[in-house]
């Protein structure tokens, strides 16, 4: 009997799903998921704000002391500069204005991810020196698309896209005049590393090198804040080290430090 028909079928049929599967991956992946919440904002920002008013500058990778940093958009106006983070993220979000790491939560599943305040602060600050513009000018955002719910108060720099666009347009008091618009403009498309495969390998090496000495720090149990290694004045305990949280004494979460061991302190 001759099988090669049926082997045919089979590695045809394969080959069908091949692209499919391959399309799957690509659509769960991070960058992907980065892309299109990038895309996300872009389209809300140039539909609903006026590009003869806010100018739109996207992908700006800015040269740092230790690297680089990347910032997903920034709008230049009259009425300041906006400076947006963008997540594209599922789930529960909660967080507040001061924790170090955040909480995202699926269904039972939970992982912590960077306050991106505090992400966003480094972007901020990186741009105001280059501009040496007074960081008044310059506001942080925090755009969250995708399936996600923000379950803890936020700040009103911390919204949705639709949010984005009243948070933008809430400030109508000018702080810069045209001619000082063009001249930021000219000088983040002047200071920015050239776009490419280069500069985006070389800020991704530095993301990870950043996330590799993160991973080795303590972080705080309950808040998810850094952890620092403290000396019991009093009590029976009194000479011995534990692990107290950074944001004591708004968190009073503990370990106890014995030698490779520790247990929770209440």
């Amino acid at each position: 009997m001759d099988f090669s028909p049926i082997i045919k079928n089979v590695f045809a049929t394969f080959a069908y799903f091949i692209p499919l599967l391959i399309i799957i991956a690509v659509a769960k992946s991070a960058w992907f998921k980065g892309v299109l919440g990038e895309f996300i904002v872009n389209t809300v920002i140039k539909l609903l704000l006026d590009k003869h008013k806010y100018r739109l500058i996207k992908n700006v990778t800015l040269p740092t002391e230790k690297g680089s940093t990347q910032i997903d958009h920034i709008i230049v106006s009259e009425f300041g500069i906006f400076v947006i983070e963008t997540k594209n993220m599922k789930g529960w979000i909660f967080g507040s204005e001061n924790q170090q790491q955040w909480t995202q939560k699926i269904f039972k599943h939970t992982s912590r991810f960077q306050n991106p305040l505090h992400q966003n602060y480094k972007h901020t600050k990186v741009l105001a020196s280059l501009l040496n513009i007074d960081p008044d000018n310059l506001f942080s955002v925090i755009v969250f698309v995708g399936d996600s719910i923000l379950k803890t108060p936020m700040p009103e720099n911390i919204t949705y896209a639709g949010g984005l666009i009243r948070f933008i347009k809430s400030k109508t008091t000018p702080v810069l005049s045209r001619s000082e618009v063009s001249g930021v403009i000219k000088q983040i498309n002047t200071g920015k590393l050239e776009p490419g495969y280069k500069t985006n390998k070389a800020h991704v090496e530095h993301v990870r090198e950043i996330k590799r000495k993160k991973s080795s720090e303590k972080l705080c149990p309950k808040c998810g804040s850094n952890m620092v290694l403290r000396t019991a004045k009093k009590g029976t305990n009194a000479g011995s080290q534990f692990w107290g949280c950074s944001q004591f004494p708004k968190c009073k979460a503990a370990v106890r430090h014995i030698a490779t061991e520790s247990s929770e302190v209440h």
